[in-house]
């Protein structure tokens, strides 16, 4: 580890979050005290740009996940830029694990291994194939906390403007140029939308998303398919755990 640490810019990206934002923050804060916090919003209705403004520095974007958090790249100071959603909690022994991992010249980002916050079967299956596939295939998506060098990033020109899959499309892009790490250090994503739509229908329908992008559908076509949900895999109401993505 180098005498001086690079420096790490937290970016979160945020819509409607107004019953997470204020806790994510708080445990950023904490957590990663000499760490830069970027808030991007996207548009909110809600009080998520008041809540967050207590304890980060909020920027505002147009619409898209894609766009805010190049948005606040942009905005980023630091040498390390790590992409955290509002309803996921990163453990606190990660800055270390990515200062260490990027302190080796070929690594050019990654990110966490994924758990979810709660433990079922199915959630438990899919936390397991999602971190075999991002050793594998070098596949990081965004509840995995994405992290990556500031040079590579601005290299790639930021994340792709796509509707939906930028965090696939953007691992596989820098895998191109250099090793992706996945860390031991856990990222604890949600499983609202998985539970409420039910876990092993959300796991084929994602595999059915995933499929649709490989092909070559329009990522807008499939963010609204995602959206509504899937109708496909079962009965189940679109409208019970639609996500506020932004």
């Amino acid at each position: 580890m180098p005498l001086t640490s690079p420096r790490v810019s937290i970016i979160v990206p945020v819509l409607n979050e107004e019953a997470t934002i204020h806790s994510a923050v708080s445990r950023l804060c904490r957590d990663f005290p000499d760490c830069e916090l970027i808030v991007v919003d996207g548009g909110s209705t809600d009080a998520t740009v008041e809540l967050a403004a207590l304890h980060a520095t909020v920027v505002t974007s147009e619409r898209g996940r894609a766009r805010q958090m190049n948005e606040g790249a942009r905005h980023a100071t630091g040498d390390i830029l790590w992409f955290v959603h509002a309803d996921t909690a990163v453990a606190p022994d990660a800055l270390d694990q990515i200062r260490t991992a990027l302190a080796d010249p070929a690594v050019v980002g990654g990110g966490l291994t994924i758990r979810f916050d709660r433990g079922t079967r199915g959630l438990n299956y899919l936390a397991w194939t999602s971190n075999a596939r991002a050793r594998r295939l070098h596949h990081i998506f965004g509840d995995q906390a994405m992290f990556v060098r500031r040079t590579a990033f601005d290299r790639l020109g930021g994340f792709p403007d796509l509707a939906i899959m930028e965090d696939l499309e953007m691992s596989r892009r820098l895998h191109r140029h250099g090793r992706l790490r996945l860390l031991p250090a856990t990222s604890t994503a949600s499983s609202r939308r998985l539970v409420a739509h039910g876990t092993w229908r959300m796991i084929a329908f994602m595999q059915y998303l995933k499929l649709l992008y490989f092909a070559g559908v329009d990522p807008e076509a499939i963010r609204t398919r995602y959206t509504a949900g899937p109708r496909l895999f079962g009965r189940g109401s679109a409208a019970a755990a639609r996500t506020t993505r932004p």
